[in-house]
């Protein structure tokens, strides 16, 4: 009568340890994963504006912006939602007076970049979403698919031009 007593305490036990693991598996199946969630993005702006620093690869606009806001989320399987809301040159004397304050651009695409590896290798990858409209008071919804490398590591989220170039990034 002990031993099955202890088969069956054995049993419990090991039903137990397992339990986390298969609810991880199966909702892992089940819900795609947000990887990144943000709240708050970055203009272009100071020592980012140009060619001379890029962040990852990606240069910035050609000239400062700012934003009112900019929130979003990227699923591990390539959902990226974005929405921008004034989202335009910024009131600076390095802005012409007549493009102060508006979004001269018609469309923004997004780009994720992630720190990923090749073979034994750190590297970084972006990948870019379609075109999406955009209004000359800087509003726009970006809601797109992308093909991520795996792994995607550290993502990063930029609004930028159809040239490539960013006017704002996840972060503040």
């Amino acid at each position: 009568m002990s031993k099955i007593r202890w088969l069956l305490a054995a049993l419990v036990v090991a039903a137990i340890g397992l339990a986390p693991v298969l609810a991880a598996n199966s909702s892992a199946s089940a819900n795609p994963g947000t990887i990144l969630r943000f709240g708050v993005m970055a203009p272009v702006t100071g020592p980012y504006v140009g060619t001379m620093n890029p962040i990852r690869t990606v240069p910035g606009g050609g000239l400062p912006w700012m934003i009112g806001t900019g929130n979003g989320f990227l699923t591990r399987d390539g959902h990226l939602q974005i929405h921008v809301r004034g989202l335009v040159l910024a009131d600076s004397s390095a802005v012409p007076a007549n493009l102060r304050g508006i979004n001269p651009v018609p469309d923004f695409e997004a780009i994720v970049s992630c720190q990923t590896i090749t073979g034994m290798m750190a590297t970084v990858t972006n990948v870019m979403t379609g075109q999406f409209p955009a209004s000359l008071r800087g509003n726009a919804n970006i809601r797109a698919r992308v093909k991520l490398p795996h792994p995607c590591i550290a993502p990063i989220v930029f609004v930028a031009s159809p040239t490539g170039a960013w006017f704002a990034a996840t972060g503040s």
